[in-house]
């Protein structure tokens, strides 16, 4: 098992007044003049599940930022940790860093998740220099011996300004390595963190329909489907050993913008708030719409969705023809809602399109519902990831698929959604597996990275190749 230490030596201790362990200052000064070189001990760790966050900045309420309730806490880990790491994507940079725990009895310290939108990297970077400003206070170093692990496309695009603001060096790491690095260590290292999710109808009923995976050291090969703005799709065959074998375009960049556009959420999670009250049907065509009944011969329920959107055009023209005929209150069944003048003098005097509807649509007097459009895009975009998961496994002959990315979120309906896909498409032959921290992947990978051989409870990783 591994211990805290730094460089090769155990770290030599005293107990001061508060009665926590304290570090020799050459331990500290060895793992300031060469960061990542200390071993991280994760034996016994655990996810902290008591809905609290480690309070690292007193002033960090002023940053726009979310600081996940799910730490990870190394209770055998008390030697220094002198990184950060962040992982800037096209939407959102996940900055993962350590603290010690707060003077007490415990020994140990906790990962701490926090993710900023990239459009607000300067709060991100402020809140790394709180860090770093903490960091020297704690440990009397200078602000220059903290460093920033980076990896993702804004670790190129922001690398000057973070370099600038920081003063310090700043090391980029590969994306897709970083990503396979912290999913090895989430899958074999970290209990409850890996979960199966299975919400089908049974008989009898499951009682919870999440199942979560003990870490084990068996775990070659998977198949990777991070789902952060795109989408990658990454064959693992060993550890460090892998290569993407396809993607789409279409992901969460794209539920966001579309989303944006059709119904004025400003946030991501304010468009799932919004899926969780819809009902697609109102918007989607069903088998049950054509068939009139489930089309049994090959396996369609008659809830399955045939087309997503498929009943726009015909509900546009039925508003329309209402508008035509003077017919201001539309039918309340269809979802629809009254028409203002405005918006039907258009539509008789041949508007175009966009300006006729306007008047329908405009402000309150939406024909379709926020709520149904969110969910039909979030069904549309999750069962096309679904299924090409399910085509790049059948393709590569994997039989695990981990799903992984800031696109989850933790959302039932979406993890619902992509583990029926998996399920369907395979017949129940190759299963779905998600992650709690699934949105930190690259961050912790990158937080890893330059860790030396054996530093795991598990022996998980190989030793870092020399930059």
């Amino acid at each position: 098992m591994a211990t805290s230490s730094a460089g090769t030596g155990a770290a030599s201790r005293s107990s001061g007044g508060s009665g926590r362990p304290r570090l020799a200052s050459t331990d500290i000064q060895t793992t300031i003049a060469h960061p990542g070189t200390i071993k991280i001990n994760v034996e016994g760790a655990f996810i902290v599940d008591d809905g609290s966050a480690s309070p690292e900045l007193e002033d960090g309420d002023e940053f726009e930022c979310v600081h996940e309730d799910k730490d990870i806490r190394l209770p055998n880990h008390t030697a220094v940790v002198s990184h950060v790491a962040v992982d800037i994507g096209g939407s959102l940079a996940k900055l993962v860093y350590f603290t010690r725990e707060p003077p007490s009895k415990e020994l140990g310290g906790r990962l701490n998740f926090v993710k900023f939108e990239t459009d607000k990297i300067d709060d991100c970077i402020e809140f790394m220099h709180r860090l770093q400003l903490k960091h020297q206070r704690l440990n009397g170093s200078t602000p220059s011996e903290l460093r920033v692990m980076a990896t993702g496309g804004g670790a190129y695009k922001y690398y000057d300004k973070i370099k600038e603001s920081l003063g310090v060096e700043v090391l980029r790491e590969d994306e897709m390595e970083c990503l396979i690095i912290g999913l090895d260590f989430f899958i074999t290292e970290i209990p409850s963190e890996v979960f199966t999710y299975n919400d089908t109808p049974t008989t009898p009923a499951p009682e919870n329909p999440l199942r979560f995976t003990p870490p084990h050291l068996n775990i070659y090969p998977y198949l990777l489907v991070n789902i952060g703005s795109g989408v990658s799709m990454i064959k693992v065959s060993g550890p460090r050993a892998f290569a993407r074998i396809g993607g789409t375009s279409l992901g969460g960049g794209t539920l966001w913008g579309l989303l944006a556009l059709l119904t004025g959420a400003r946030t991501f999670d304010e468009m799932l708030a919004l899926a969780e009250k819809g009902d697609n049907a109102a918007v989607d065509m069903l088998v049950g719409d054509i068939y009139g009944a489930d089309y049994g011969r090959i396996g369609l329920k008659s809830s399955a969705i045939a087309s997503s959107f498929g009943k726009v055009l015909r509900t546009k023209r039925e508003a329309e023809r209402a508008a035509e005929d003077g017919d201001g209150l539309l039918a309340a069944s269809d979802g629809l809602v009254e028409a203002g003048a405005a918006g039907r003098e258009q539509v008789v005097n041949g508007g175009s399109s966009v300006e006729g509807m306007r008047g329908i649509l405009g402000g309150d007097n939406r024909i379709f519902k926020p709520e149904d459009i969110s969910r039909s895009l979030l069904y549309a975009v999750s069962n096309n990831i679904g299924q090409i998961a399910y085509l790049q496994s059948e393709k590569h002959n994997l039989e695990h698929i981990y799903f992984g990315g800031s696109f989850i979120r933790g959302h039932r309906q979406t993890i619902n959604t992509l583990s029926y896909a998996i399920k369907f498409w395979s017949k129940g032959e190759k299963q779905a597996y998600f992650l709690r921290h699934e949105g930190y992947l690259g961050a912790v990978g990158a937080f890893l990275k330059r860790q030396p051989r054996n530093w795991g409870r598990r022996n998980s990783f190989e030793e870092a190749r020399e930059s």
